[in-house]
């Protein structure tokens, strides 16, 4: 069959989704696989090669196939990506709740990550992120009303960068981060389920146009438990 290897793939990603391969286990061998499911050892190379590739497993040489924590969501550090979009890889189960869309005049704090004036209004929006019911991110979003001028809840219950490049035709271009541990504040608390969770992962972004305007500034607030933070690195010459 010519996608053999998408059904086994699919098959075996199942089975860890469900838990019956536990986190930091083994998979069966290619041999023991090969015999599972009556194929050959290429078909079942090119399965674990998808596996390994959208985060399931991870090949370790003289070990096999280890199992990773499949309930674990990837966030790139280097690139830009909106909730909607991991979304979207992720199903049905998730929900976005809007507690918070307003402008505000911005306290000093605010001004200094801005790069903004006491007299420049900012549009302050918190939502907190549900998947598989439950609530385990907290953005809170600033962003200068000098260039979106409207927000409503519809569209910050889709997606902000979608309403941004496709309505008001502004290239996002880049973003710098700062990721810090911190205890859950009692908002955090309020908000997201962290019983039994000590710390929480803030993912601070400052967010640009093409013309290197700063127009957002984020603190994404997120339960440690669900989230892998991940990039590509490359040593350069010396």
């Amino acid at each position: 069959m010519k996608n053999k290897y998408i059904q086994i793939y699919r098959e075996i990603a199942d089975d860890i989704r469900e838990g019956k391969y536990a986190p930091q286990s083994k998979l069966p061998s290619e041999h023991e696989f090969m015999d599972i499911f009556n194929t050959s050892r290429e078909t079942i190379r090119k399965a674990l090669t998808l596996l390994a590739e959208n985060g399931f497993i991870q090949k370790v040489q003289g070990k096999g196939s280890i199992v990773l924590d499949a309930r674990k969501f990837d966030f790139p550090i280097s690139g830009l990506v909106s909730f909607k979009e991991l979304a979207e890889r992720l199903g049905d189960n998730h929900q976005t709740h809007i507690e918070n869309l307003e402008t505000i005049f911005p306290d000093e704090n605010l001004q200094q990550h801005l790069q903004v004036g006491p007299q420049e209004q900012v549009w302050e929006v918190h939502r907190v992120r549900e998947i598989d019911g439950e609530r385990i991110i907290l953005d809170k979003d600033y962003l200068n009303k000098q260039y979106i001028e409207s927000l409503t809840k519809e569209i910050c219950e889709s997606s902000i960068y979608a309403y941004i490049e496709k309505e008001l035709g502004y290239t996002i271009s880049f973003a710098k981060k700062e990721i810090v541990v911190e205890e859950p504040t009692e908002g955090d608390r309020s908000l997201l389920d962290l019983d039994g969770f000590a710390n929480i992962v803030v993912v601070k972004n400052y967010v640009y146009f093409d013309d290197a305007t700063l127009f957002q500034y984020t603190e994404s607030r997120h339960r440690p438990d669900k989230f892998r933070f991940v990039d590509f690195a490359r040593r350069t010459g010396r």
